[in-house]
């Protein structure tokens, strides 16, 4: 009377497995890769139009493209969302700052960063920005801190947490005036 019990709980753990596997097979990825910052923007765009969210951001070298960034992007089945990106991209924290605060205005919210070397730009620090098509304008306020010093740093994000900014991402890169510093990008709700 065993075998027919065996029977059935290897069958439900197939049918578990099965559905596991149809759970993970519901996301098509596109990697994009290139060296200027200009195409990069123009590819989100388009994948974002076609319903592709980003996952992922890294700048270096790749073994056929040399230095380039390289961003990876994911599409779930049955999704109708679609999205709008932009790449900001500058060797100025100050121009970094601006940048993220025009797109947080225009209710971009921030999705990764790097620091990669372009093409034209030459050692860049790169936030990627994202807004979902359809929804509700929410608008943010963003403070760039970018030091050197890793005390200064703790010191600055307090100061910032305080007045209600969270961070949410960091990189380490060489920076136009700044030399080698640590580049953090908090925000917060943009106050009425």
């Amino acid at each position: 009377m065993r075998r027919p019990s065996f029977l059935l709980s290897f069958m439900a753990l197939l049918c578990v497995l099965a559905g596991t596997e149809a759970a993970e097979a519901q996301h098509t990825y596109k990697v994009l890769a290139t060296a200027r910052t200009s195409t990069m923007q123009s590819e989100m765009e388009q994948a974002g139009q076609a319903g592709y969210r980003f996952v992922a951001v890294m700048g270096g070298s790749t073994a056929v493209g040399g230095r380039e960034v390289v961003v990876l992007m994911e599409k779930t089945d049955g999704d109708t969302t679609t999205y709008s990106y932009r790449l900001l991209a500058t060797s100025k924290t100050s121009t970094l700052q601006k940048e993220l605060q025009e797109a947080g205005d225009a209710g971009y919210g921030i999705v990764g960063q790097t620091v990669f070397e372009s093409t034209f730009g030459g050692r860049e620090t790169a936030a990627i920005v994202e807004r979902r098509a359809g929804e509700e304008v929410v608008k943010y306020e963003y403070r760039l801190v970018a030091t050197a010093r890793t005390s200064t740093l703790e010191r600055e994000l307090r100061d910032l947490a305080e007045l209600g900014f969270q961070a949410l991402d960091l990189t380490v890169g060489q920076t136009a005036f700044g030399g080698s510093e640590v580049v953090v990008i908090t925000r917060r709700r943009a106050r009425p």
